[in-house]
């Protein structure tokens, strides 16, 4: 493949997006593959930091141009947080139909204090996890705790109003202990090394009033995943198809779910 000329024209250097070209087309060559993508490019984990940052951004300027000032930096409202996509099972799930709460509310956050905490653990625990299953099988991950996390809140505290990442920051770290303690010696550093940060997160928690049903939901769900998910090579490869497909869905109800709730701000 050979773009140079085409650069050229534009006044572009052709060799430098030529071979930018080849690396992105290597990329996603591995992300069908299932594996974590090189260079500098997004990786499913980053592409979920960015996109948690750009939706807490969109929230705090509309709480601007509503008039309340600095609130929303640092303590947004309720009624901010539900126009952002906060989830309660009842009413808004189970009597008004509005599932797509069930994942917008991951990614929706109490302040920068929370979403600070959150992202600070996403950008260090999820590339490590993400480098060992793949991209497709995070992705999965991820999906899967998110929605583990508020299905406890359901048993939990059906009326109380849920926000944040934390629930499928647990789910990963759980994920971690489980998959991890299987290997034996050879992941027995990453293991105690998830430890920490599980005490880490749950002693946060406690400080700022975090949702315990969300952390445990999450948890469960990401260690159950952790449990039964094929560490060898050969286990891998026959639970490729699965994957391929799976991960797709998630990216299309987590894309659907955030399209759906924004559509609710022109329709109200």
């Amino acid at each position: 493949m050979n773009c140079k000329p085409f650069f050229d024209k534009l006044g572009l250097n052709g060799t430098r997006w030529q071979w930018r070209l080849m690396r992105w087309e290597k990329n996603i060559a591995a992300l069908r593959r299932g594996e974590g993508l090189s260079g500098d490019s997004f990786s499913p984990a980053r592409l979920i930091l960015i996109v948690n940052l750009i939706w807490f951004s969109l929230m705090v300027l509309k709480g601007i141009s509503a008039g309340l000032g600095l609130q929303p930096l640092m303590s947004p409202p309720l009624g901010l947080l539900h126009y952002f996509g906060a989830q309660r099972w009842i009413p808004e799930v189970l009597n008004y139909g509005q599932w797509w709460r069930c994942l917008t509310y991951a990614y929706t956050h109490g302040g920068l204090m929370h979403i600070g905490f959150n992202m600070l653990v996403l950008y260090q625990v999820g590339p490590m996890i993400e480098r060992e299953i793949g991209a497709r099988r995070f992705i999965v991950l991820y999906t899967l705790t998110a929605l583990t996390a508020t299905l406890l809140g359901l048993f939990w505290h059906p009326y109380t109003p849920v926000v944040g990442a934390s629930g499928s920051i647990f789910g990963l770290i759980g994920f971690a202990v489980a998959y991890f303690h299987r290997m034996g010696p050879a992941g027995e550093a990453m293991r105690n090394f998830m430890f920490r940060w599980a005490a880490f997160a749950f002693i946060f928690g406690l400080l700022v009033g975090a949702d315990n049903a969300g952390h445990l939901g999450g948890a469960l769900g990401g260690a159950a995943f952790g449990l039964i998910l094929p560490i060898g090579i050969r286990g891998r490869k026959a639970s490729s198809g699965f994957f391929t497909v799976a991960s797709l869905l998630c990216v299309i109800a987590t894309i659907g779910s955030l399209a759906m709730q924004a559509l609710t701000w022109f329709l109200a």
